[in-house]
């Protein structure tokens, strides 16, 4: 099942604390970055004559503003992560695929990314309305990322002109990916689980059955661009988060668990590789189960053992 959200705490100083640091860091975010949608706006004059020089525009604006996120949250909120599992070099192209619980789980890979150096670089694969919120997602819809529709037929001729695109330019890029394409809830699990007894399928205890058509169309598309696959399972050891959590400063750890696979060693079939991501989280639903009975991820797969869903 779900893990349950995060309470505030049960302290009024903590929680005054949260208000009075998290409102001006709020308001100081959301105004710099509606700035800095006006001066990706401006960069689109540089289009016409340096494809170059406007992405280079707007990875200085999404570095520069996605960094002072997560210099806030670590020096002023002092949240961190902690990572395992497998190492992953520095400036590496790769394809990043998580489970979703809430908004956090994207802060949280900020932190990471700038840590690996490629905080400017991250694409996302989000639903097409993100693209018309205010600030977040007007500042994405100039950074290369990949808005779909949940319907293929619409969706793929944008998918593949996007990855070809970055492909052709050499663009740097951590494309994020969460394959569930929703967040997490118990009514979205009981029906994912259903699906998936109809279907023949395992049942997850704690995921979502993963859509597999966006995730071969990237691993297909970036093919001698992306080296490597990077499949992050996140937890939270005392409860999911909400963003304004998160901003009040409540939300202090996050584990990541990271397997990192070479593009070049999975499967070269269509087939075999949707088959691939559903073992991942067939694998990620062991960790987490794990994770959720001891606190923290296994040093080995085998030590989390199968679990039936409940």
């Amino acid at each position: 099942m779900p893990m349950l959200p995060l309470d505030d705490p049960k302290s009024w100083v903590r929680r005054l604390r949260g208000l009075v640091s998290g409102i001006p860091i709020a308001v100081f975010l959301f105004g710099t970055l509606i700035l800095f949608n006006v001066a990706q706006t401006l960069s689109l004059m540089l289009r016409p004559f340096s494809s170059r020089a406007f992405r280079a525009v707007n990875r200085w604006a999404a570095d520069t503003w996605w960094g002072w996120c997560v210099i806030g949250s670590e020096k002023l909120q002092n949240i961190k992560i902690v990572v395992t599992g497998d190492p992953v070099p520095e400036r590496e192209n790769t394809i990043v695929v998580a489970n979703h619980q809430q908004m956090t789980d994207v802060t949280f890979l900020m932190i990471w990314a700038r840590q690996k150096k490629r905080l400017g670089d991250m694409k996302w694969m989000v639903k097409d309305i993100v693209k018309w919120v205010p600030g977040a997602g007007w500042g994405m819809a100039f950074l290369d990322c990949v808005f779909v529709k949940r319907n293929w037929a619409a969706d793929k001729a944008a998918i593949e002109r996007t990855f070809a695109k970055l492909k052709k330019h050499r663009v740097p890029m951590w494309l994020l990916s969460f394959p569930e394409g929703t967040r997490l809830t118990p009514n979205k699990l009981s029906k994912s689980q259903a699906d998936a007894n109809r279907k023949g399928m395992p049942e997850l205890a704690h995921l979502m059955v993963p859509r597999t058509k966006g995730f071969v169309a990237a691993v297909r598309g970036l093919a001698d661009h992306a080296a490597a696959v990077y499949d992050v399972t996140i937890g939270y050891g005392h409860g999911v988060p909400t963003l304004w959590q998160y901003i009040r400063g409540h939300a202090q750890v996050a584990h990541l668990h990271v397997r990192r696979s070479l593009v070049s060693e999975l499967p070269s079939e269509d087939t075999a590789l949707a088959r691939w991501l559903l073992q991942r989280f067939e694998d990620k639903d062991r960790l987490l189960d794990y994770y959720y009975r001891t606190g923290a991820f296994p040093a080995a797969l085998e030590e989390a053992p199968v679990v039936a869903p409940r």
